[in-house]
């Protein structure tokens, strides 16, 4: 039995939607309700629990519980290879004082736990809780014991889990420069994960932050690259996918693309989100439609007016060349400078 759930851990670091069967499995042993693994750097951001719980966590990562939850900082602080409970990392005055306890466990039933810290490669915290009820005590030593025994199994798990999603992410970069093209690979908080080599040219272009973030020297082209990461995770219709990106020098304009990498909602300790792009316009000719809307996610209306305006017609040749009046061209311009990141007709 125990070996089959050693198995199972390990197959989490190729299947993340294993991990709350995992985590049901080893609340069990713990003779808890449910368990929950985080991941976490500078916060909270990727999160998967067993069934039982799931709906708990949903209300503590809504509300306001996270941002006074100490119980994370206290378990790492240890550097203890194993699992601790609430009593090794908290004084019983200070549970009964902790709002996290007295205000969302305890009225929820719960209340004591077994937890651990790992460390993971990428500065990131992984974080498991098992959540036992209240009425039932704390976790008892003998228990804490068969924990320990699976622990260095959790994280391999969660460390080879780390290096897989790394390797994914340096191979869809590499994809990019086998055509040429500069690509920065982007997790679900816009820290840059993967650069690969012909990135290493866009210094005109891209300013490199603390804590492995970019933004772009272009202050338009930046606020619509952060509009399309927030847009990520929720497939908002119109949001920004590319976009012109200018420097501050006499250089070659380029295209961002912000191109998702789907599945990412299921990794749990990297999730690779997406994959920056610039290409450079090396033509200066007025593109296909087709070239335009597809860059730019325009409508095929939208299209047409920004090709018009790249042909240096006016927004009424292009009225009289559509066949609609000219407020529908201004219409269809206001779209087309939104999605491009233009605030004049003449920058489009």
């Amino acid at each position: 039995m125990v070996q089959q759930l050693i198995d199972r851990i390990y197959e989490c670091s190729f299947a993340p939607d294993m991990w709350p069967d995992v985590l049901d499995e080893l609340s069990h042993l713990a003779e808890a309700q449910g368990g929950v693994l985080f991941a976490a750097r500078e916060k909270v951001s990727r999160w998967t629990a067993s069934p039982a719980l799931s709906e708990h966590v949903e209300n503590f990562m809504r509300g306001d519980w996270l941002s006074n939850c100490t119980r994370g900082g206290k378990l790492f602080s240890r550097r203890h290879p194993g699992f601790l409970t609430d009593d090794d990392v908290y004084t019983a005055e200070e549970l009964e004082r902790d709002p996290n306890y007295c205000d969302f466990l305890r009225p929820r039933g719960l209340g004591f736990s077994a937890a651990t810290a790992i460390a993971l490669p990428t500065g990131d915290t992984g974080i498991i809780c098992l959540e036992r009820s209240h009425n039932r005590g704390p976790v008892e030593p003998s228990i804490i014991r068969r924990l320990d025994e699976l622990r260095p199994h959790l994280a391999r798990a969660a460390f080879l889990a780390t290096r897989l999603q790394l390797e994914r992410a340096r191979v869809a970069g590499e994809t990019f420069a086998l055509i040429g093209l500069p690509a920065l690979v982007l997790d679900d908080d816009g820290r840059v994960i993967s650069a690969n080599d012909p990135s290493n040219s866009l210094h005109r272009y891209v300013r490199w932050r603390a804590h492995d973030r970019v933004s772009l020297v272009d202050a338009a082209a930046d606020s619509l690259l952060r509009q399309a990461m927030d847009a990520l995770d929720h497939d908002i219709v119109g949001a920004p996918r590319s976009f012109a990106a200018r420097s501050g020098e006499d250089a070659v304009p380029m295209i961002a693309n912000l191109v998702p990498i789907r599945g990412a909602a299921r990794d749990i300790f990297v999730r690779c989100a997406a994959v920056l792009v610039m290409t450079p316009v090396g033509s200066p000719q007025a593109p296909a439609v087709e070239l335009v809307q597809s860059l730019y996610d325009l409508t095929p209306a939208e299209a047409r007016v920004a090709r018009g305006l790249v042909a240096g017609k006016t927004l009424e040749e292009i009225a009289a060349e559509q066949f609609v009046s000219r407020n529908t061209v201004r219409t269809h311009l206001r779209g087309v400078m939104e999605k491009t990141g233009c605030n004049r007709q003449a920058e489009v």
